[in-house]
């Protein structure tokens, strides 16, 4: 029988990349947010990258781990390795977060947030995380904000290998390898986790494993001005757990996406760009016959146009196909689902002054059309400071789940949000960057399980609330030769207004420290996160979990003939908590990672 909770966590071991800078030399560019590239500091609202030199400090961790220590991002778990990891961007629900895999969106259909579990740390270049509204360039889901997981292309890098083991019985394995020449380049890897785990329920005592054996590949090619390009991401294997009544019982997994695109310059001042994508995500339980499985079929045609010195134009459609099939606690559905989006969005610079005006509507053939609106403007008040202001709508139209999966209503209405956003950047000297943002997220018709039997448990799904978080996030950043420290608070109010209760599994305040040094060719670093008090699922009222603080310790170390070795403390305090009430988290582990370059 399928899990209905959506929230978990997933632990696994990355592998090894290269020792790098510290410091990234250049500012990281950030497509997301605008569907173009721009300097992060150039970009209007809150938005954040994770470097690929980040990713490296975490041999013993999925991407949840490395999302969690960023402002405003919060994760639950129930359990081990392989559990369905659940995202809370700013207060929002885990389902209001739209997830893409090099801009391929791999929320499923079915039921739950996007198995970012499965995603290998070893694999991604970068993560761009843009938090607000995002509708209006992506249709459903982006009420939270968008996560952008971009894949490695190791075109140049030649052949690695790595292997890996640590607490739990985990061991790993893997390798990459890359070819470019001067029309074609390309890049394959792939990457392989065996792990025991421990307990997913509080008094079991059978551990529950997880396994994962996850491909990656791109290949590229330009032709007289015209760019060529597909690539493919693949995860499948098994993950085991504890049921409601403490069996053991596991089930098989498949995530992946393909696409193909081109892009070319038509005319001066004008770029379009053509890509056809699927996507998968399936779950087969093994016990039973129960199964979810989505396939997604997208079409996205963009176009950049550049309106003298002062106008940067994007216009575009985006097509939408959805197969979402499910039989679970005996009921079963098989629905089809289309949906088309139409964009456009004017970036204009005047001085000091930035201005960014988009608007997108939705034809969803289930609920209609939907308009939806971004509004930003930015000031530099000086070299060194600048403010901004931005404001956003967006919805989320009921997945097939809702409407006809257990408790399942099928006459309910999208979820609809508003935002609004304050923030002021300062530069001081050139080592240090602070930030602060104010926030408000409004969203009606928050759908909801609503328990009308508590013997049984039985209930039906109901747009019932109205929620508002208001916030304050404030972030700093410290680079300095071989120094990076970087640091993070949000203080938010996660209220349901229904209830005049504080949303689930959200703290009030949540705090991130990250500390990294190099030494020469080698590097140490330091992870801190301390979370608040949250209430979580109970009867007749919620009950509180306890605030916690998690510290992780890394090194890695540069070892001769091409050699690394990386090795992480989980939990160094060995900390005793819960993010889903009557679930176990991670005690105190060890894991590490030993990489061959092959030069």
């Amino acid at each position: 029988m399928f899990r209905v909770v959506t929230i978990s966590l997933a632990a696994g071991i990355g592998m090894l990349q290269p020792i790098g800078a510290l410091a990234e030399p250049i500012e990281p560019i950030l497509v997301t947010a605008t569907r173009t590239t721009q300097p992060l500091g150039d970009v209007l609202g809150s938005v954040e990258v994770i470097s690929r030199e980040e990713l490296a400090r975490l041999p013993a961790a999925d991407v949840a781990d490395a999302l969690r220590l960023r402002a405003g991002i919060e994760i639950a778990r129930t359990g081990g390795p392989g559990q369905q990891t659940s995202l809370f961007l700013r207060g929002t629900e885990s389902n209001h977060v739209l997830v893409l895999v090099d801009g391929v969106r791999i929320n499923p259909g079915t039921i739950g947030s996007a198995a970012v579990q499965n995603l290998t740390p070893s694999m991604i270049e970068r993560i761009e995380i843009v938090k607000g509204p995002r509708s209006t360039l992506y249709g459903s889901d982006a009420l939270g904000g968008v996560i952008n997981v971009i894949t490695r292309r190791d075109t140049a890098a030649g052949l690695n290998l790595a292997f890996g083991a640590g607490s739990f019985g985990t061991r790993t394995a893997g390798f990459s390898a890359g070819v470019a020449g001067e029309r074609l380049e390309g890049s394959l890897a792939a990457y392989w986790l065996d792990s025991d785990g421990f307990p997913t329920r509080s008094g079991d005592r059978t551990d529950r494993g997880y396994r994962n054996l996850s491909v990656n590949g791109a290949v590229r090619a330009s032709l007289d001005g015209l760019e060529l390009g597909a690539r493919a991401w693949h995860a499948s294997g098994t993950s085991e757990y504890s049921d409601f009544f403490v069996t053991p019982i596991d089930q098989d997994f498949v995530n992946s996406t393909f696409a193909v695109d081109a892009s070319g310059q038509p005319a001066e001042g004008w770029r379009t760009h053509l890509s056809v994508s699927h996507a998968t995500d399936e779950i087969a339980q093994n016990q039973s016959r129960d199964f979810l499985r989505t396939r997604r079929w997208q079409a996205d045609w963009q176009n950049d146009f550049t309106l003298g010195s002062h106008h940067a134009i994007t216009a575009g459609v985006l097509l939408q196909t959805e197969v979402a099939q499910s039989d679970s606690f005996g009921l079963g559905f098989d629905e089809t689902t289309d949906s088309r989006l139409a964009y456009l969005q004017d970036q204009a610079v005047f001085g000091r002054h930035r201005l960014l005006l988009a608007a997108g509507h939705t034809d969803h053939d289930a609920f209609g059309g939907h308009f939806t609106w971004n509004a930003e403007y930015g000031l530099a008040l000086g070299a060194a400071s600048s403010l901004w202001v931005a404001a956003g709508t967006a919805f989320r139209a009921p997945d097939a789940t809702d409407r006809f999966g257990f408790g399942g209503t099928p006459d309910l209405e999208p979820e609809s949000s508003r935002s609004y956003e304050l923030g002021f950047r300062q530069h001081v000297g050139e080592n240090h960057l602070f930030s602060l943002v104010a926030f408000r997220n409004e969203i009606d018709n928050l759908i909801q399980y609503v328990v009308t039997d508590y013997e049984t448990f039985e209930g039906e799904n109901r747009n019932v609330d109205r929620t508002r978080i208001d916030g304050l996030e404030a972030t700093w950043q410290y680079t300095n030769g071989p120094w990076l420290a970087r640091a993070g608070a949000t203080l938010q109010d996660p209220q349901d207004l229904s209830a005049g209760t504080q949303l689930l599994r959200r703290a009030r305040e949540n705090f991130t420290l990250a500390v990294a040094r190099q030494l020469g060719p080698h590097e140490v670093s330091i992870d801190l996160l301390a979370a608040g008090q949250r209430l979580d699922f109970g009867y007749p009222e919620p009950v509180p979990l306890d605030g916690y603080v998690l510290a992780n310790l890394s090194a890695r170390v540069a070892l001769p003939r091409n050699w690394t070795l990386t090795a992480r403390l989980e939990n160094l305090l060995d900390e005793q908590y819960e993010l889903a009430r009557g679930y176990n988290t991670m005690d105190r582990s060890l894991f590490f990672s030993l990489r061959h370059d092959f030069r």
